[in-house]
């Protein structure tokens, strides 16, 4: 009976303390930007996936350590992007190799870092480069265009 006091206490108080932080601070998060990508042919711009020159079952996202990153292939409507959704969510420096059937296409390096201001966090990218490969980013949809012979 006696734990179930503390309990019941602990939790009333964490409780108060949370909304109290709650009521200070409201709601502000903002998750991290993802990073989509178009493989595009450089001299027509048609999308490489769409024109059946790559295969989404081959594409392959590894870090330094040749461990698999997780990535969405998004192909609704044809439109044929890959989307990397797990950079920002700590601060961290990321560096991805992006294959296409064992084809290095190009190399990624983020580095990103996580911050709490004003009681809201957000991630802020203090460096961002593609290798290997030529590119645009189109500034209305943030989409990366990579620019492929």
């Amino acid at each position: 009976m006696k734990n179930r006091i503390i309990f019941f206490l602990v939790l009333t108080i964490f409780t108060i303390t949370a909304c109290s932080y709650d009521e200070e601070c409201g709601a502000c998060f903002t998750p991290p930007n993802y990073f989509a990508f178009s493989l595009e042919d450089k001299n027509t711009g048609e999308n490489l996936f769409t024109n059946g020159r790559f295969n989404p079952d081959d594409i392959e996202i590894l870090d330094v350590s040749d461990r698999r990153v997780e990535f969405n292939f998004i192909d609704e409507n044809d439109i044929n992007l890959i989307e990397i959704y797990t950079i920002g969510w700590q601060t961290e420096i990321v560096n991805y190799r992006i294959n296409i059937a064992s084809e290095n296409i190009f190399n990624l390096y983020v580095d990103a870092e996580r911050l709490s201001e004003d009681c809201c966090s957000f991630t802020r990218y203090n460096k961002f480069e593609i290798d290997n490969a030529e590119y645009s980013q189109n500034p209305e949809t943030g989409i990366y265009s990579i620019l492929l012979e």
